[in-house]
C-alpha cells in the first residue's frame, strides 16, 4: 500500500506554515487570488486544494511539494531541515516503481495493437497513452502497472529507459518503427509485429488500459499534450525530473479517476 496524505493533514499543514511565516487568513487568501471563506475550508480539511492553488500555496509558504506531502513532514523540518528530510524519505518511501520490463512491452504492444492504425498516433500520442495508462491504475488500486518511472519533459511525461526498450523490441522483431508525414510534418510511429501476451495483463489493467485508449487515443498530439500539461502529477513536478506517483493522488476533476466521497466546496 502506498502512503498518502488526508485533505485533513493537508489542511493542518498549511495552516502551521501561514502561522509560521505570520500570515493571516485574509493575507494568505490575498497572495494566492482565493477567498478566505474558501481558504478556511481547506484548513478545516473541508475542501481540497487543486493544482494550481497547491502550486501558489507553495511558492507564498515557501515548501517544497515533494516535502509537504511526504509521510514525516513537519513544519520545523521544513524550514530548517529541508535536506535532512528528502534523505529520510527516500527510505521511508513505500511504494517505489520498478519497472517490470515484460509487463511494460506487452502493456505498449496492447496499445498499438488498438491504436496503431490511427494516423494520429505518433511516438508523442503513445507516452501520452503509456503514462496515463499507469498513473491512472496507480490512482485506482494504489499498485504500480508497469513501474515505469516518467520524467517531466517540455512536451509532456515521457517514460524513462524507453528507448532501450524499444530497441530491444525492434531487434526482437516484436514491433517496426517508421516515419511517415502527418499535416506536413514527419512523425514517429510504431507498427506491432507480435500480439500482447494478455495473461501478463490482469483483467483491471486492461480496463483501466482500454478506457484510456477510448477516452484519448483520438487526440491530436497537441491536445493530449496540453491536456498532460494540466494533470496535476505533472503541474507539481519540477522541469526535467521524476514525477513521483504519489501526485496522481491531488488529482481533481476530470483528471481523477477515483471517487473519494463528497466533499464540501466552498464557492
Amino acid at each position: 500500500m502506498s502512503i498518502k496524505i488526508s485533505q485533513k493533514q493537508i489542511g493542518q499543514r498549511i495552516t502551521e506554515l501561514r502561522k509560521l511565516k505570520g500570515l493571516s487568513q485574509e493575507d494568505l487568501a490575498k497572495s494566492i487570488k482565493m477567498s478566505r471563506p474558501s481558504l478556511a475550508q481547506i484548513e478545516l480539511g473541508n475542501r481540497s486544494v487543486d493544482a494550481l492553488e497547491l502550486q501558489r500555496l507553495s511558492m507564498v509558504l515557501g515548501f517544497s511539494l515533494d516535502d509537504f506531502m511526504s509521510k514525516n513532514f513537519t513544519v520545523s523540518q521544513d524550514v530548517e531541515g529541508k535536506t535532512e528530510v528528502k534523505s529520510k524519505r527516500v527510505d521511508e518511501r513505500i511504494s517505489i516503481p520498478t519497472l517490470q520490463v515484460s509487463k511494460f512491452k506487452n502493456v505498449l504492444l496492447y496499445i498499438l495493437e488498438k491504436c496503431a492504425g490511427k494516423p494520429n498516433v505518433g511516438e508523442t500520442v503513445l507516452y501520452k497513452l503509456l503514462y496515463f495508462s499507469d498513473f491512472n491504475y496507480y490512482e485506482l488500486y494504489e499498485e504500480h502497472l508497469t513501474g515505469a518511472k516518467y520524467r517531466k519533459l517540455p512536451y509532456g511525461p515521457v517514460p524513462q529507459k524507453l528507448d532501450t526498450i524499444i530497441g530491444q523490441m525492434m531487434k526482437n522483431g516484436m514491433i517496426q518503427r517508421i516515419k511517415t508525414e502527418y499535416y506536413d510534418k514527419m512523425q514517429t510511429r510504431y507498427i506491432p509485429l507480435a500480439k500482447a501476451d494478455l495473461t501478463e495483463l490482469k483483467a483491471s489493467e486492461k480496463e483501466v488500459i482500454d478506457k484510456v485508449i477510448e477516452q484519448m487515443s483520438d487526440w491530436s498530439a497537441s491536445a493530449i499534450s496540453n491536456y498532460s500539461h494540466k494533470d496535476m502529477p505533472w503541474l507539481a513536478s519540477k522541469e526535467g525530473e521524476e514525477i513521483n506517483y504519489e501526485l496522481a493522488f491531488y488529482r481533481d476533476a476530470p483528471f481523477s479517476v477515483r471517487n473519494y466521497g463528497d466533499e464540501i466546496e466552498e464557492q
